[in-house]
């Protein structure tokens, strides 16, 4: 953890965008996060925050592509160093970052770029990695995704539907892995997102107006503090660091075991249906969701409370969900003792 990165357990409320931040960081499959409000919420901040707090990543030592042993012979990015698949590979612990996606940037920058003519001969040797190989197991992080070019709209889909990043030029094709945890932030003042964006992202939350004069106060008194001495503002939250660091890692490991009852996939299917969701995105990252935020409770099997608050990160929140929620769940239960009476 750097000492010149503003702690994320000393951000001051934004419950809901740390949260929702922590439970991509535990399980990317969700889908990224999109983060709404007015410049000077602190979104930024709590994005940086994250990539710091987060453990480090076993890459190939000096891979361009962060990769792992895995991938790195997987993708034979081992051509790149002029290896062979029987040879040996050496490891090395980096800290996961946040890699920037400018609104500015040309397709090829993003992608990578090709050399037609070494391509033919020395294959992936030609390939100059770009945006989305430096985002590989890190942060992408995009500031107004809003306002991205359709283009960049459409690479962005298809490397985080798939977790690879395909270059194609004259007939020559190159890939490499791209899996990363996506992050975007918008001014709702400045346009709506583009609904084939908006569809991939699976949690969107938006950035609360902090109006409780203390916590303005606080806000301005930690900030100051900061700024004065880094090292020793740190050092106040290291262990709080620490201690959602390890629950973090804990929960990465206990996510695949967790599991969630016929009657909540049967909630979900039924809450996403009466809010208008279309297709089944939304059903899949409220399973996503709850399951992770489960793990990250460490609950074997996903409660109601899981539920309840995976549906309002997916679906946004509602004074009638936890009533309709216990309506719906009431009803599957009493059809079931129903069946059972009359079996």
């Amino acid at each position: 953890m750097k000492k010149n990165i503003y702690p994320f357990t000393a951000i001051v409320n934004q419950d809901k965008i740390r949260k929702a931040l922590i439970l991509n960081a535990i399980n990317p499959s969700i889908g990224g996060v999109l983060i709404k409000g007015d410049r000077g919420t602190g979104k930024t901040t709590a994005v940086r925050a994250l990539a710091d707090l987060l453990p480090k990543i076993d890459i190939v030592k000096n891979s361009p592509f962060n990769a792992d042993k895995n991938s790195y012979f997987e993708y034979e990015l081992y051509k790149a160093d002029n290896k062979t698949a029987n040879d040996d590979v050496e490891l090395s612990k980096i800290p996961m970052k946040v890699v920037e996606l400018p609104l500015g940037a040309t397709e090829d920058r993003v992608i990578g770029s090709l050399d037609i003519e070494k391509a033919l001969h020395d294959g992936i040797k030609a390939l100059e990695p770009g945006i989305l190989a430096k985002a590989n197991r890190n942060i992408l992080y995009i500031d107004e995704i809003n306002l991205l070019d359709d283009s960049l709209v459409d690479v962005l889909l298809d490397a985080a539907a798939y977790g690879v990043n395909i270059i194609e030029r004259e007939g020559i094709s190159i890939s490499h892995p791209s899996k990363f945890i996506l992050v975007g932030t918008m001014n709702i003042e400045e346009g709506e997102l583009r609904g084939q964006l908006s569809d991939r992202i699976g949690l969107e939350v938006e950035a609360e107006e902090i109006r409780d004069i203390k916590d303005r106060i606080m806000i301005m008194k930690r900030r100051d503090d900061f700024e004065k001495n880094p090292e020793e503002f740190y050092h106040k939250f290291k262990d709080e660091q620490i201690k959602l660091q390890n629950r973090i890692i804990s929960a990465m490991k206990f996510l695949d075991g967790v599991e969630i009852n016929e009657i909540f996939l049967e909630i979900i299917a039924k809450i996403t249906l009466e809010y208008g969701s279309e297709g089944h995105r939304s059903d899949i990252s409220i399973l996503k969701t709850s399951k992770t935020i489960a793990a990250f409770n460490s609950h074997a099997k996903v409660k109601d409370e899981d539920l309840k608050e995976a549906i309002e990160l997916v679906l946004g929140e509602d004074k009638f969900l936890s009533e309709r929620i216990h309506n719906i769940k009431r009803d599957i239960e009493q059809r079931i003792l129903d069946d059972k009476f009359f079996c």
